[in-house]
This record gives structure tokens, C-alpha cells and sequence, in this order.
């Protein structure tokens, strides 16, 4: 089988999300090996959505966190799931007319930094694009906990950015950055856990998002990463359905060693929202790709606030499966760290 290369245009120059008029800037439309596109939302308020969105995916252990501006309200976060026990925890923080969160129109110029009582975050990105989370805050419970955690940006290595395009009035422009090494430690009380290292591996995931939503929204979004065998290359798999349909562009690609393959096809997603812990399969219709989570753990999230309101289920286990390289070479990778969620929002 010889794969053939996605229709969507590449884009190989920065270039800005909107035009003077705040409509979708028509040279935007496209996607890109790095961040290209800076965000520069004006107008539409309330319809604007800018975040961060940081994901550590390491072996039994499983941390986030958050940063998000969605107009009307501001969002921070730690979260943190030991897999092995099924114990969670970590400090949420909501700001009314996000007061005190702000996030740069080009992502990662800026340090985000979000404080109150009970929780201190602040993300920061070097130069090279090396990204540091150091968070401290209060478990429920009444623990101290803190977080510190790099993420590295290895030279070259790639990630997949892209603009959605639902019309000129609302589009979404998304940064996927899957299978970049990550180090450091979580500390829980008198519990600790090493991150990277001699622990094993840990896989850094990096989702921004700049864009003008529609209040109604369903997406599905996956990832993961870890060598194909002993001697392989590191996959990093990168995923998406549901959000994308109808606009001839996807979010979906795959990770060799660093190097991008953009898939342009709409990925199949099968699994059940009733029973979550059960498998979930994402093929893509030529074959390419095939990949099974097997889940081992379910973050189960409701929340309804006036306007607002979210339901996801993100599972957190390990995938198998097999992918055809630009070469026409399959690779097979088994348990590799990973993760799956449908999420239905009123934003």
C-alpha cells in the first residue's frame, strides 16, 4: 500500500488567525509542522475561546492542568490520577470574567500564571520551546501538594497545527503537541512520585486552542506515545472526530521519531459513552490506521453553571495497534501510554 498525502494545504509562514474585519483570515485556512498562526481574537464577545491545556502521561500516573479564557469566564487547574489505585485529586479554580488569566495571541510568548487562596500556577516556555509547570495548592482533604514538571521540546520534533474552518465568522485554530519527553515530580502530602527518569518514560501532551466557537460543541480527541519496540521509533499518536466534520480539514496525524504524517481523512471512532472502561477503536477508512485503547481508568466530569455546561468522559490506558508510514512500511506498537474522551459542551 502506498499512502497518499492529505489534500489540506500546508502552510510554511506565519500568518494571522483573523483578518482587519475579525472574520477568519482566508490564508489561514491550512496546517503547519509548528505553530504558525498567532490568534488575534477581537470582537465576538463571549464566543471567543483561548486555552492550554497541558497532559502528562506517565506510566501509572497521570497529571493535568488547565489555563483557559472563555470570555465570560476564566479556568485554571491541577489534576493528578494515580491508575494503579484509582486515587485522584489536584485544585480547580474558576474566575468570573476571567480576571487575572491571560493567554498571548501567540501562544507560548508569554508566561500564564493564575493565583488564589488555595492554588499558585504558572506555565513558562524557554526560547527553545522547553515548557515548565510549577504549580503548588491545597488538596481537599487540607494536604499540600506541588508539581514540578519539564517538558521538552526535542530539535525538530514536530507537532500538528491547524485551522478549522466552520465559516468565516466561527473557526477554531488547534496546536497538538503529542509525544515530547517529560521529567520531574508530583508531590501529594507525604507521597511522592517521580516523573520521567528512572521511573520510566513520560510523555508530555500539549493541546492550545485559539478560536470563535458555537455555543453547542461534541468532540472526540486522542492521544498517546511510546517506542513501536525495543529498537523502534517513539509514535506519537495525535486524534480527533466529531468537531471536524464537514469542513475538509481534520486534526489527525501521527509521530515518527519527530516527523509529522498529516492524515486528512475523517478518523472512525467506536466504543460505547454508557460504558466508558470498555475499548475504544479509531481506524481511519483507507486502513492506514488502527488503534484500540484499552482504558484503565475513567475521568468522569459534569458541570452546569447558567450558560455553561460540560460532560466528557476521558479515559486514560494504553493503546495497540498498527500504522502504515509515508514508506508504506506498517509499524505495530503495543501499550503505549495514551488517552481517549468525548466531551458535549453549552459554552
Amino acid at each position: 500500500m502506498q499512502p497518499k498525502p492529505t489534500h489540506e494545504p500546508e502552510i510554511c509562514a506565519e500568518v494571522d488567525l483573523c483578518g482587519p474585519d475579525g472574520r477568519l483570515n482566508s490564508a489561514a485556512r491550512g496546517w503547519s509542522r509548528r505553530p504558525l498562526h498567532t490568534g488575534n481574537l477581537r470582537g465576538s464577545w463571549g464566543r471567543n475561546k483561548r486555552w492550554d491545556y497541558w497532559a502528562i502521561l506517565a506510566g501509572d500516573l497521570v497529571v493535568s492542568s488547565v489555563y483557559a479564557d472563555i470570555d465570560y469566564l476564566g479556568l485554571a487547574d491541577v489534576w493528578w490520577a494515580d491508575l494503579t489505585t484509582g486515587q485522584s485529586g489536584g485544585r480547580p479554580m474558576a474566575s468570573p470574567g476571567s480576571r487575572g488569566i491571560e493567554l498571548p495571541d501567540r501562544p507560548a510568548t508569554a508566561p500564564l500564571r493564575a493565583r488564589s487562596r488555595k492554588l499558585s500556577l504558572e506555565v513558562a516556555t524557554d526560547p527553545d520551546g522547553t515548557a515548565h509547570i510549577d504549580a503548588e495548592w491545597m488538596e481537599r482533604g487540607g494536604s499540600t501538594a506541588n508539581l514540578r514538571v519539564t517538558i521538552d521540546q526535542p530539535p525538530g520534533h514536530e507537532s500538528l497545527n491547524v485551522v478549522i474552518p466552520w465559516s468565516e465568522r466561527r473557526f477554531q485554530y488547534t496546536s497538538k503537541h503529542q509525544a515530547r519527553p517529560a521529567h520531574g515530580e508530583l508531590a501529594v502530602g507525604d507521597r511522592r512520585w517521580e516523573i520521567g527518569g528512572e521511573s520510566g518514560s513520560a510523555w508530555g501532551v500539549l493541546d492550545v486552542g485559539r478560536g470563535r466557537w458555537p455555543y453547542r460543541t461534541r468532540w472526540n480527541w486522542g492521544g498517546g506515545a511510546g517506542p513501536t519496540d525495543r529498537d523502534g521509533p517513539v509514535i506519537g499518536l495525535q486524534m480527533g472526530a466529531k468537531w471536524t466534520d464537514g469542513t475538509g480539514f481534520t486534526e489527525n496525524g501521527v509521530i515518527l521519531d519527530g516527523r509529522l504524517t498529516k492524515l486528512g481523512e475523517e478518523l472512525r471512532w467506536d466504543y460505547d459513552w454508557n460504558h466508558p472502561m470498555q475499548p475504544w477503536r479509531v481506524s481511519s477508512p483507507d486502513g492506514r490506521l488502527e488503534a484500540t485503547l484499552t482504558p484503565r481508568y475513567d475521568r468522569h466530569g459534569r458541570a452546569e453553571a447558567l450558560i455553561f455546561a460540560n460532560h466528557t468522559h476521558q479515559v486514560f490506558g494504553t493503546w495497540t495497534g498498527r500504522f502504515i508510514d509515508d514508506d508504506g512500511t506498517e509499524l505495530a506498537f503495543t501499550d503505549i501510554q495514551g488517552f481517549a474522551e468525548e466531551s458535549r459542551s453549552r459554552w
